[in-house]
This record gives structure tokens, C-alpha cells and sequence, in this order.
């Protein structure tokens, strides 16, 4: 079982907490291993709204092994992070957090707490593009990366504004319980499934997915939903209320690669589960996967893997 704990400053914003807590309560309703917690340095905090949040939990000290801690963004944070409710955050995350040993996440303006620490230094990170110079000069050595939903640097991960931070806990599912039960939490949220593009070992589930253009992600739910159907760039495109052009367009500047090549991406991932289950034949992957035939199959999965997919029986990757 892994601790989470979220932890709340003064005027602490209200969906950098719910929306990556409601990742992980899913996450945790769908057979993930986690134990939530809220806590502060004091017990009954006020959130950006004016909602109150009672009983919180006092900061843990020490942190367990293998923890996940998530500091939580705040309204006016050159205020507010500056009170000595924020402050006694800082002074806990210098003498118990131990990279090592335990896994920071930080949300919004979190990250400047994070900075405050010293978390930062040498590494690579991220914040509101509004806070992108307040972290600089409080964090000199760190290597700010702008425009960037979020950035991991080892066990240390940074989030630009607000809503990215339920990118951030998506991937953070990703990595830990696998892209099926992200896709199902994204699905049940109602989000589009982004991924920071720098990843190398992403999936093709979740790969090409970190940009903001709806069309395009309601064309990729569209592909990755019905793998079987074969779209043709008109039926995608209307689906989704464009012409063909202007998709093909989006997909290119968007996605980095075009609807076809998506389209084909996934059916590969899908083969790749397929072939994992020794109860089904190659005719049967292909078919389900959404192959014309298996000879086609057979030519795409080489022309992808330079292997033959029988060699590749029993193996998930």
C-alpha cells in the first residue's frame, strides 16, 4: 500500500487538490494500492473558494518509505506561501523528504514550495507560466522548461497550471498500473489523456496525446474506442465536424504524425496484448485488431518491429 499525501497551504486552490485526489481515488477504486491523506501544518485550512477543509492530518514525520507527496498550488501565492503556515512545509521538506526515498509531486504554484526547499536544484521542472519568474530567481540552478504540461526528473515531478496537475496524477497512474487503467479513469473523468512527449518508453494508448487541440483527441478516443473499424480520413473527419484536409492538417501539427499512422499505431499496440494469449491464433489477432487480413497483419507488424509477430508469442511489452 502506498501513502499519499497531499499537502495544503493557505488558500490552497481547490481543483489543484480535487482534480488529481479524484485521479487517485479512482485509481484506487479500480485495484490500485493507494491510501489518501490530506494534510497541513495545521489542522482546518481555507481553499480558494472559501471552502473549508477540516481535520486535516499533521505533516508525517517521518515520511514513510516509497510516500508520494503532492504540495498543492495556492491563490496569490507571493502571498500566501510566504505565511508561516507555508513556511513550516518548507522547513518539513528539508529535513524529512528523502529523494531516495520518497516521490514529490508538485501542482501549480506547489512548486514554488518545492523551489523554497531546495528540491530543485540541477533539476529539470515546470510551473504556471505566470510563476515562470518568480522560480528562476528562487530556484537559479534548477532548468525551468516553459510551456510544458509537466516534467518528471527522476522521482521529483513538476505541473504547469491547475488542470494540469490531473495530467500529471494520469501519468503518474500510467507509469505505476499500466495505461488500461488510466484510460479507464480518463474515460470516467472525462478528459482527454495527455502525456509530456518526452517519455520514451510511452505507449502508443497514450503516446501523441500532449497537446490541447480537441478535435484531434476526440479523432484519437474515436480510433482508440472502435480499433476494429476501419476509419477512412472522410468518416473521421465528419465525425468530428472538419474536412479531411484540415484533419490531416491537425493530426500532422498536433500529433506529430498522421491519422492513418495513429490509426495503425494502435492496432499494433492491440496486437501486442493479443498475442500474450496463447488462446488465440494469428488469424484471430489480426481480426480483432483490426487487420484486413493476417497476411496484413503479418507485413505491418515486421515493417514496425522487423520481427514476425509469431516470434513474438507470450511477450507484453
Amino acid at each position: 500500500m502506498r501513502e499519499v499525501y497531499f499537502i495544503l497551504s493557505p488558500q490552497f486552490m481547490l481543483l489543484d487538490l480535487a482534480g488529481p485526489a479524484e485521479v487517485l481515488q479512482i485509481a484506487s477504486e479500480h485495484g490500485a494500492e493507494l491510501n489518501l491523506h490530506m494534510a497541513a501544518a495545521v489542522p482546518e485550512l481555507t481553499s480558494s473558494v472559501g471552502l473549508r477543509q477540516h481535520q486535516l492530518a499533521p505533516l508525517p514525520a517521518p515520511i514513510p518509505d516509497g510516500a508520494l507527496i503532492m504540495l498543492i498550488g495556492v491563490q496569490n501565492s507571493k502571498h500566501n506561501l510566504q505565511r508561516p503556515e507555508a513556511q513550516a512545509i518548507v522547513d518539513w521538506l528539508r529535513r524529512e523528504f528523502d529523494p531516495a526515498r520518497h516521490q514529490l509531486a508538485c501542482i501549480c504554484s506547489g512548486t514554488m514550495i518545492a523551489a523554497q526547499a531546495g528540491l530543485l536544484d540541477g533539476k529539470r521542472c515546470t510551473t504556471h507560466h505566470e510563476l515562470i519568474e518568480r522560480l528562476r530567481h528562487t530556484a537559479p540552478t534548477a532548468l525551468i522548461e516553459e510551456n510544458r504540461l509537466f516534467v518528471e526528473a527522476g522521482n521529483i515531478a513538476t505541473s504547469a497550471g491547475i488542470t494540469a496537475g490531473i495530467d500529471l496524477a494520469l501519468h503518474l497512474v500510467a507509469r505505476e498500473f499500466g495505461p488500461s487503467m488510466t484510460q479507464a479513469i480518463a474515460r470516467e473523468m472525462v478528459v482527454w489523456l495527455r502525456r509530456s512527449g518526452q517519455d520514451p518508453q510511452l505507449s502508443a494508448w497514450l503516446a501523441h496525446r500532449n497537446h490541447i487541440h480537441p478535435q484531434v483527441h476526440k479523432a484519437q478516443d474515436l480510433i482508440s474506442q472502435q480499433v476494429k473499424r476501419r476509419w477512412k480520413l472522410a468518416e473521421l473527419a465528419a465525425a468530428v465536424h472538419t474536412t479531411p484536409r484540415t484533419l490531416s492538417r491537425l493530426f500532422i501539427q498536433h500529433a506529430a504524425l498522421t491519422p492513418h499512422d495513429y490509426q495503425r499505431a494502435i492496432r499494433l499496440a492491440l496486437a501486442q496484448q493479443l498475442l500474450a494469449n496463447p488462446s488465440l491464433n494469428l488469424d484471430q489477432v489480426a481480426a480483432e485488431a483490426g487487420f484486413a487480413s493476417t497476411r496484413d497483419f503479418r507485413r505491418v507488424w515486421q515493417q514496425a518491429t522487423g520481427q514476425l509477430p509469431s516470434d513474438c508469442r507470450g511477450i507484453s511489452r
